[in-house]
């Protein structure tokens, strides 16, 4: 049996004929009737009989293959697909669409937590139920996928002909413009040796040979005008346009198409929908105290760029330049528009799940609520079949609910890195793309394409832009349970800790009050006593390091960086409204320096970013931080004659924020300083 023959086959079959003939008679007719311009009428007649057929198959194609009506079909499904997702909406459908699964679908099942169980069968149908009819207007996506194939080579073979005809009729012209220059040399020539010969016959004529030079010279010819050997827009061009036209749409649904596969497949709880997080450098020392050390990413970005980089690539494959940018553009609108609405609503969803006290994370009265309604039908399940087998362990039920909640954590905060993962993909296919316009010719067209690849560069930032506001959302959702910890830790509230907490943690329940409160009004033997004893500080740090160290593991390591400079920048300025309550002697602002000291040192330890190694730069990136320090050099002034020396100093560095309304206020507390002299030295400031 014989293979089908395409009408990609029959293309090149006809272009290959009309390249060969011309390599092989082009030059001897260039030789032999180059003068006659017999060189460019053999171009345009090969090119005739090229164009008289190949636009005949390509239009058959088209009409056999219905483009227009697959167009029309495409764009109708593409639009769908757009306002679902852009709307920030679609993810809320699926979840809703996926209850038929499971019972009680929602964004813990999503994340393999509670009692949801997949039937793969029912799965299978709702991926196709909510493809907004892509199966049903335009096909399954591997035949789809395979039409896009034939389309691209289609235009490849045009293309690549187009190039090579393009290139003859330059050479064509090359060859005309060398013959006149050729002929041109040759009767200056002849003119010089014409004049030479009559000045060797009379001496009175000697310069007359220069001054008929001087003459020619002095009459310009005219430059060479290439001829037009072909004209700048033919039928095969105006076909070529069309189809690229037709596919470029189907293109753009495609993706669309595959992106949405991705949305649905990983709305499912499935393991091999998390994967290691591909950021992180290789060759990089991690160590399990790591920001980011068991960081997770979804497979929602890897499926989509791929989508997305096969897409584009095979249309700068067709060479076609209008093909290509339409590419870039509609690679570059489904990444800013739709991957970036649904990677933020996935973020919210799993920001939502982590909020202390109602979702995965441990609250002020013990494990979140969301904690114990997914790991109720799960872990303890599994521990009602050992009670009837009688091998009961509490310990293993501890540890198992224990893994059920890290792995809900950390799958929560896969949805955030997800925006990382985003913005390193798209600048690789940004270079990707940039390296493929080299195999463009160069020109007005190409560096258009260049132009649409660039607003990638857009998109990166979007991605960036809602990747830090993520990141600001869960730390304000954090924000109640950092002023509770640090309330516990001073002494403004019980620090009430109950049995489900320290289950969590797998330490003991901590039901009494912090070993020591925030005290500043010292004399020796207190001041001996806090020397010796654990301090609050020491207290409200462990306490941070319970909220923070979860998130921190599993999140990205410059998300986990800011996350904790929010966290710190809270609790910082938490301290600060406790401080401005308290009094202080000499040796509790000595206490004081040493308090923020070890914070400062806390905070140094907690964050992997080399930018922010030293004190100045940790201290710009979290002003509430550099307020505490600010706050401790200002209380322990031995002198009030040195405020005005110490704000001079520190205003010139840089690093003073405080106004002098507060300086007034943080003074008075301490008790050895009078409060009118505070006051006359303000007012001598503020004159």
């Amino acid at each position: 049996l014989g293979k089908r023959v395409t009408v990609c086959t029959k293309l090149a079959k006809i272009y290959n004929a009309a390249v060969t003939h011309l390599r092989h008679h082009l030059p001897m007719v260039t030789y032999a009737l180059g003068v006659a311009d017999g060189d460019a009428a053999l171009v345009q007649l090969v090119h005739l009989e090229v164009e008289k057929r190949a636009v005949q198959l390509i239009r058959d194609y088209a009409q056999d293959r219905q483009l227009g009506e697959y167009e029309s079909r495409a764009e109708r499904v593409a639009q769908m697909i757009e306002d679902r997702y852009v709307n920030g909406m679609g993810v809320e459908e699926l979840l809703q669409g996926a209850a038929g699964i499971g019972d009680a679908y929602g964004p813990l099942q999503m994340m393999g937590l509670g009692s949801a169980e997949v039937n793969p069968d029912a799965a299978r149908a709702l991926l196709e139920q909510n493809d907004c009819g892509f199966h049903a207007e335009v096909g399954r996506l591997i035949d789809v996928d395979a039409m896009m194939d034939e389309a691209a080579l289609l235009l490849q073979h045009t293309e690549s002909y187009e190039r090579f005809v393009r290139h003859g009729c330059d050479e064509v012209n090359k060859a005309r413009k060398l013959r006149l220059e050729q002929k041109r040399e040759e009767e200056r020539r002849k003119k010089l040796e014409e004049e030479a010969r009559r000045a060797r016959g009379a001496q009175s004529t000697m310069f007359s040979g220069d001054d008929d030079e001087r003459k020619d010279g002095d009459g310009a010819e005219p430059d060479y005008k290439p001829i037009e050997i072909l004209p700048p827009h033919t039928q095969l061009n105006e076909i070529v346009s069309e189809v690229g036209g037709h596919y470029s749409v189907l293109e753009r649904c495609l993706l669309l198409a595959s992106m949405q596969r991705a949305f649905l497949t990983a709305s499912f709880p499935d393991d091999r929908n998390y994967t290691p997080l591909a950021t992180l450098s290789a060759t990089e020392a991690r160590t399990p105290q790591s920001s980011g050390y068991r960081a997770l990413q979804t497979s929602v970005v890897e499926e989509c760029l791929y989508a997305a980089q096969r897409s584009t690539l095979r249309a700068f494959a067709t060479g076609h330049v209008g093909t290509a940018s339409a590419a870039a553009n509609f690679c570059t609108d489904s990444l800013g528009r739709v991957l970036l609405s649904v990677l933020t609503r996935r973020a919210e969803l799993g920001i939502d799940t982590l909020k202390p006290g109602e979702g995965l994370l441990p609250g002020q009265g013990g494990m979140g609520a969301a904690a114990l309604a997914a790991v109720r039908d799960t872990a303890l399940r599994g521990v009602g079949r050992a009670k009837e087998s009688a091998i009961y362990d509490e310990a293993a039920e501890k540890a198992l609910v224990q893994q059920r909640i890290t792995i809900g954590v950390a799958r929560a905060c896969a949805n955030l890195n997800d925006m990382e993962v985003a913005i390193d993909y798209t600048r690789r296919l940004m270079d990707k793309f940039m390296g493929e316009t080299q195999n463009y010719p160069r020109g007005h067209e190409t560096e258009q394409l260049r132009m649409c690849i660039k607003g990638l560069d857009t998109v990166i930032e979007s991605f960036r832009t809602n990747s830090d506001r993520t990141v600001n959302v869960l730390i304000e959702i954090l924000a109640p349970r950092i002023r509770s910890i640090v309330n516990e830790a001073v002494g403004q509230e019980s620090a009430v800790a109950s049995g489900a907490t320290s289950f969590l943690v797998g330490g003991t329940a901590t039901t009494t009050r912090a070993t020591a409160r925030m005290n500043y009004e010292l004399d020796d033997a207190a001041y001996e006593l806090t020397q010796v004893s654990e301090g609050y500080m020491t207290k409200l740090c462990s306490s941070l390091d319970e909220l923070v160290e979860p998130l921190r593991m599993h999140l990205a390591p410059r998300l986990a960086d800011a996350l904790f400079l929010g966290i710190l920048g809270a609790a910082s300025r938490r301290l600060e409204s406790s401080i401005k309550r308290s009094k202080f002697t000499a040796l509790g602002a000595i206490s004081l320096d040493s308090d923020v000291r070890y914070l400062v040192n806390y905070a140094k330890g907690h964050i992997d970013s080399p930018e922010l190694s030293s004190n100045v730069a940790l201290y710009s990136a979290c002003n509430p931080l550099a307020r505490m320090v600010q706050i401790s050099l200002l209380m322990n002034v031995d002198d009030l004659e040195d405020v005005l020396d110490l704000i001079a100093s520190s205003k010139r560095k840089g690093n003073w924020g405080i106004k002098l309304d507060d300086v007034k206020a943080l003074l008075s507390l301490r008790v050895e300083f009078e409060g009118r002299k505070v006051n006359e030295l303000l007012q001598v400031e503020d004159e």
